[in-house]
């Protein structure tokens, strides 16, 4: 097997300019990257690409990071992506990290090891492997990060702004008459939940009469809905209505809703965040924050494929917008 110190050898050149060849080829002189080239093709050396990928010195590949596969906020935006890329000729690999720093690390550095062009992250961080990149290339590197943005990531990026959406939820639940109101959010590092928790917090002090919010810190699942629902409902001066960051959240309120023998949203509003395929057909349908999934996946792609092929002139951050859907789990307040 072919290594690239034989590669060196063959080019006449050092091992670490064959590395730069294959890194970035532009700081490499063409005669040089032509030799090398030339040795790779005749040694067959193929570290992490196909013979065809190290002629053309790219691999028709992105990676996306996704904190959570099985979430179907996730697995919609995903879809729109890999629709995408694959109109563009490229392929998408998926990264499903289950929101783990290592496995974060672990497919950040697919990217360095030139195993994809570029990468989209929807997490709440960026890898630290992967900050030097930014900080070396700024505008040119082949980063993106989309829903859960911040500006410390310093890369362009495509999402809804979520404080306001969260202004949006608290403020119908207002005009139904809650003053007391449990809020559900995710997991208390996510850019997403403070943003979220900041626009819910703004909006209860903004009447003259300010809403009580009742706040606890969970994961978007199922699980984690129904049992902070349980837990509030358990308290002797219960909320009326419940305001989940997730559909998923949303979802295990009404089961928890059921368990304690009420009725939603007579004896208790609920509204959930997504809009998720589920969220018009539960019992009954709920009332929810719609985020453009679709948007959201297409326009992350279109950012990464503008820098990767150079016509990118500066950082974007794009704001979608979100709708309010009002469903059957809301209602007037109970006295």
């Amino acid at each position: 097997m072919a290594t690239i110190k034989m590669v060196a050898e063959h080019a006449g050149v050092s091992t670490a300019t064959v590395s730069r060849a294959l890194s970035s080829p532009d700081v490499v002189l063409p005669e040089t990257r032509r030799k090398v080239r030339a040795a790779i093709e005749a040694l067959g050396y193929a570290p992490n690409f196909s013979a065809k990928s190290l002629r053309q010195l790219r691999t028709s590949k992105i990676m996306v990071m996704v904190p959570d596969v099985s979430n179907p906020f996730f697995s919609e935006v995903l879809r729109r992506a890999e629709d995408t890329a694959e109109q563009a000729g490229y392929s998408v690999l998926l990264g499903d990290t289950r929101d783990d720093e290592n496995r974060e690390a672990q497919f950040a550095d697919m990217l360095l090891r030139k195993e994809a062009d570029g990468l989209i992250f929807l997490g709440h961080r960026i890898p630290p492997s992967l900050v030097a990149v930014v900080q070396a290339k700024a505008i040119r590197a082949p980063i993106v990060n989309a829903c859960d943005f911040s500006p410390d990531f310093g890369v362009s990026s495509v999402h809804i702004d979520n404080g306001r959406a969260a202004q949006d939820a608290i403020a119908l639940l207002q005009s139904m008459g809650h003053r007391r109101v449990g809020v559900i959010t995710g997991p208390v590092e996510s850019n997403i939940t403070q943003a979220r928790l900041a626009g819910a917090r703004r909006q209860a002090e903004s009447i003259r009469q300010p809403t009580e919010l009742l706040v606890r810190h969970a994961s978007y699942t199922i699980e984690a809905g129904a049992r902070e629902t349980e837990r509030m409902l358990a308290e002797r001066d219960r909320p009326t209505a419940i305001f989940c960051f997730s559909d998923e959240m949303a979802i295990g309120a009404l089961a928890a809703c059921r368990a304690h023998g009420l009725a939603c949203p007579a004896d208790l509003s609920i509204v959930g965040f997504d809009d998720i395929r589920y969220a018009r057909y539960v019992n009954p349908p709920l009332t929810t924050v719609r985020q453009p999934m679709t948007e959201i996946g297409q326009t992350a792609v279109k950012l990464l494929l503008s820098i990767m092929q150079g016509a990118a002139t500066e950082r974007e951050q794009i704001t979608l917008e979100h709708e309010l859907v009002v469903r059957g789990s809301t209602g007037p307040a109970s006295l």
